[in-house]
């Protein structure tokens, strides 16, 4: 086979949708692609999917149906398309109801006999519910300090990926992610044989790797034919926080700086679309750890998405700390979790992240010429918070201001007196202006255009 061609994933539609509970919806096809330029996924029907995921890690372990209802709920209303979960984090792991993953180790022949509340028809149950709100569920097979520990070998890999792939290859909302926070030259043999076995099986379904913070997939499994789209983790460090990260492939002062990942990705051959998978959550400490340090906020959590989308990524993921980890008051926190999981719904960056998706392929009169734009900028681009981001399709310019600093761009491949907007990140709205006016510590999507846009 061409490998072009080998390179595109396929998702059947399903023959029907079954409704328990929550608005039904589906996107237009549920086949997804990778665009013959390896910069953008789509819809079998052309249509642009823009990845807009959310972090619901430990999902399929804590809520019940009801609960995964009001999640996958908030989600539909908020925008996102993914919700990217560990399949286990434990081996064996425990679901809401007591029932375990691997209750006969890798022999996975019985795990149907405990009924609807049992571990896989349980995640069955997450899935169906997810597809009927047009969401994609990006299954983390196995957690990457399980394969660590010993808890997955070859042999085993095998026989989880047969299961997995035979479960879930007449899904059509699955999307497939290898390692979990794990640097990706680690037991490579392991996560090619997981990957390679469910390809095997479901041709249709794309894949990637999420890799351990402050890393990308590109730098590890690019050259596979197993791999559709490339991951990278920019992680929860502010600047300078090294914290003995010496070996990472990362200039020291940079760590924020997410863009830097996609500019490295989009020139690899074979060109792959790339995303952020994991960058810093709403409300955890920077750098993860120490609860007693500063929070990352919904403003942060706009930058690393506008930053890595102008910058050439296919999507973006954003993550809450409570709502990753589903917190409770009655249970011992993660990570300085405050906030229980169900009023963490409404945190700002979780309600803003569909303005991202609206812009991009809504109001922008193009989305698959998008490109980085960077020598838009007369003068400096800017050094960390005063970066100005810019992107361009073949009639309009787009720019993210993070800071609100002045700068000068060059709009003379429009036409004479192009039309000029300001979006706001924090509640979408869109206004015609006269110039660019930029505000201090207010961060904003200024936009010239060759053709008047519509909000």
């Amino acid at each position: 086979m061409d490998k072009a061609l080998a390179r595109w994933a396929f998702v059947f539609l399903s023959a029907s949708l079954l409704v328990a509970c929550g608005k039904t919806e589906k996107p237009g096809s549920w086949l997804l692609q990778v665009t013959p330029d390896g910069r953008f996924l789509r819809h079998a029907d052309g249509t642009p999917f823009f990845y807009m995921g959310d972090t619901g890690w430990l999902l399929p372990e804590k809520l019940n149906k009801e609960e995964v209802c009001t999640y996958l709920d908030a989600l539909q209303a908020n925008g996102f398309n993914v919700t990217q979960v560990q399949t286990v984090c434990g081996v064996p792991c425990t679901n809401a109801y007591g029932k375990q993953s691997h209750p006969a180790g890798y022999d996975f022949s019985a795990v149907d006999a405990e009924g609807a509340d049992g571990y896989w028809p349980h995640m069955d149950y997450i899935i169906r519910e997810a597809e009927k709100r047009g969401i994609y569920v990006g299954m983390v097979c196995v957690w990457g300090g399980l394969v660590k520990r010993g808890l997955m070998s070859v042999d085993e890999a095998r026989s989880y990926g047969t299961f997995l792939a035979e479960r879930y290859k007449d899904s059509p909302n699955i999307i497939w992610i290898m390692g979990g926070d794990i640097q990706g030259d680690l037991y490579q043999a392991e996560w090619d044989t997981l990957a390679t076995t469910i390809k095997r099986i479901d041709k249709h379904h794309l894949m990637t790797f999420h890799p351990r913070g402050r890393t990308s997939s590109v730098d590890f499994y690019n050259d596979r034919e197993w791999i559709d789209f490339n991951m990278f983790q920019s992680g929860h460090r502010r600047y300078n926080q090294r914290m003995g990260d010496a070996n990472y492939p990362i200039p020291e002062g940079t760590e924020e700086d997410n863009w830097r990942y996609v500019e490295t990705a989009i020139r690899r051959e074979p060109r792959r679309p790339v995303l952020d998978g994991e960058p810093s959550y709403e409300h955890i400490p920077q750098g993860l750890r120490n609860p007693e340090e500063p929070r990352w906020t919904a403003r942060d959590a706009r930058r690393y998405a506008y930053w890595s989308v102008f910058a050439g990524a296919c999507g973006h993921t954003y993550g809450h700390n409570s709502i990753m980890q589903f917190h409770r008051e009655s249970e011992t926190a993660a990570y300085g979790a405050t906030i229980e999981w169900i009023e963490a719904l409404k945190a700002e960056g979780f309600c803003e992240m569909k303005h991202l998706r609206r812009l991009m392929t809504e109001i922008l009169p193009s989305y698959f010429d998008r490109v980085p734009a960077q020598e838009l900028i007369v003068g400096p681009v800017g050094e960390r918070y005063e970066r100005i981001a810019a992107t361009r399709g073949t009639n309009w310019m787009a720019f993210y201001d993070f800071a609100g600093r002045p700068f000068e761009a060059d709009l003379s491949s429009l036409r004479d007196n192009p039309y000029l907007y300001s979006f706001s990140p924090v509640d979408g709205s869109l206004e015609e202006v006269k110039s660019f006016e930029p505000e201090e510590g207010r961060d904003m999507v200024f936009i010239a255009s060759s053709v008047p846009l519509h909000p």
